[in-house]
């Protein structure tokens, strides 16, 4: 198992699994991730502490780096499954700097996709794209319904399908974009045995988010911290939060039935179950907390969708999948995991 950006909060939440259960891992990772290098260093502990230490490898390097990149890859040519997880992750620094964004989700998954080509015992390749290919979706009714938005199409009552027309709005959602439509591509022309995963709102411990990305970490971190909340816009945005560990089922299961969806993508996100307006998050904290969070307003953010929700019921025929963590436990788990780990997050 090779997965880049492992040292991430998925990554990292992914290769704790696959140590668990003794298989060798390549952690790629340049480190440059805030809170990178704490979880490399738990991973770790985790796997001296179970005997595992000999199974992880970490490889510093960066996915732009093509030589870098096809060295790793040289150096464990016997890996059979590839996560790729590295990633420019927020719309927001895509729109600060486009070329980086580019560089790195683009670029960096044209490396990875063609230095997998060379693995003789590839079984899967796992793209973690992104619900933001879909773009703004403005041809689509939004309406308010029970102090949240909607949609207004009956259409879109399960969410939005995988056969929703793609829409590369930001520079993120077109890099990402790009990576997405590469990686299905190459199991068409080359015979990869790839999948592209269009992920919605992932949230779980060890998720060190910031407010421009992992909102739902952040909003826990901010109120463990006594710090205020900022919405943007007006709080009503919904989105369908998935809870990691129901991903890595996901990731499992996507593993193991790779013949059913070898060139295909698969919305993974909670679903028309698990919703939630980004406002009620601070209110469900303040009923833990048991005391009020200062909530802030600010101007909408470019690319911001007023509501997303994914319909997973193709992972669900294919792959036997759903979500297992409700929103609300998974979100109480969550604050739950920062309280304790307080110290990880001081002088934010």
């Amino acid at each position: 198992m090779l997965i880049t950006g492992g040292a991430g909060f998925i990554g990292c939440t992914a290769a704790a699994r696959f140590l668990g259960r003794g298989d060798r891992v390549v952690v790629l990772d340049d480190l440059s991730r805030r809170g990178a290098d704490r979880n490399l260093a738990w991973l770790r502990g985790l796997a001296y502490s179970t005997g595992a230490d000999a199974q992880l490898v970490h490889a510093a390097a960066d996915v732009r780096d093509r030589d870098a990149i096809e060295a790793v890859f040289k150096a464990h040519a016997d890996i059979e499954v590839v996560l790729h997880l590295a990633g420019q992750v927020a719309v927001t620094t895509s729109v600060q700097d486009p070329r980086s964004d580019f560089e790195v989700n683009a670029l960096g998954s044209f490396n990875v996709l063609e230095a997998a080509r060379t693995l003789p015992k590839l079984r899967a390749l796992l793209y973690t794209s992104t619900n933001k290919v879909y773009g703004a979706m403005e041809d689509v009714g939004v309406v308010v319904k029970d102090g949240r938005y909607a949609y207004g199409s009956l259409a879109l009552a399960q969410g939005v399908p995988e056969t929703q027309p793609l829409d590369f709005h930001s520079p993120y959602g077109c890099s990402k974009g790009a990576a997405d439509q590469y990686t299905i591509d190459y199991a068409r022309i080359y015979d990869l045995p790839t999948v592209t995963m269009r992920q919605s709102c992932i949230y779980g411990p060890r998720q060190m988010g910031v407010e421009d990305q992992g909102w739902v970490a952040w909003f826990c971190i901010a109120a463990a911290l006594g710090k205020p909340i900022t919405l943007y816009g007006d709080g009503l945005q919904v989105r369908d939060a998935l809870h990691v560990e129901d991903l890595l089922d996901a990731y499992d299961l996507i593993i193991q039935r790779i013949g059913a969806v070898k060139g295909q993508a698969l919305n993974l996100g909670g679903g028309p179950g698990n919703t939630i307006a980004i406002g009620e998050v601070p209110k469900l904290l303040e009923r833990r907390l048991g005391r009020p969070i200062e909530v802030r307003y600010d101007e909408w953010r470019p690319g911001d969708q007023r509501v997303f929700v994914s319909d997973i019921r193709k992972a669900g025929r294919e792959l036997g999948w759903s979500p297992k963590v409700s929103v609300e436990a998974g979100i109480d788990r969550l604050f739950g995991w920062v309280l304790e780990n307080r110290a990880l997050f001081e002088g934010l």
